[in-house]
């Protein structure tokens, strides 16, 4: 019996997430990037990052985002904040809610021993869970590199669709 449950609380899900990835919708999501399972090959160290992006669905299930986030990084030699702003996209499988996407990047490093600026490369994969009609919890795991550094982890968001 409890299978079947959650069986058709996972159907409910994607009925209703069938409308939210449609051409002309608007989405807002701010995460939590690394949760100390990010690691950074250049900074040698794990970190803490907020993410937010934000964009309108060009397409049904092709959103144009643009992002901008923070990334702290505390050290025994130095501690190093990232600064980033950048455009992307994400498509959106099936209507279900799974998802994958890309960005390009401008990364500011300033810190005590470092004062740099990059362009970088990202992508994501992850998932939609709709909590109602209009919010989701979204897990990632992400991969960021530049000619530098390769960072890779986990982040949690929630997405807002209108």
């Amino acid at each position: 019996m409890k299978k079947l449950m959650l069986l058709l609380c996972l159907l409910a899900s994607v009925v209703t997430a069938q409308a939210q990835f449609e051409k002309g919708k608007w989405i807002v999501n701010p995460s939590v990037t690394g949760l100390g399972l990010s690691y950074d090959t250049q900074l040698d160290k794990a970190s803490f990052g907020l993410d937010v992006n934000g964009g309108i669905f060009m397409a049904d299930n092709l959103a144009l985002l643009v992002r901008g986030g923070l990334s702290c990084n505390e050290g025994a030699e130095a501690n190093i904040d990232v600064y980033s702003l950048g455009v992307g996209g994400r498509y959106y499988f099936s209507q279900v809610g799974i998802f994958l996407g890309a960005n390009v990047n401008v990364d500011r490093f300033d810190g005590e021993t470092v004062d740099d600026t990059k362009f970088s490369f990202g992508m994501e994969a992850g998932y939609a869970f709709f909590l109602s009609r209009t919010v989701t919890l979204e897990p990632a795991v992400y991969w960021n590199i530049n000619n530098d550094r390769s960072k890779f982890g986990l982040k949690l968001g929630f997405g807002l669709y209108f």
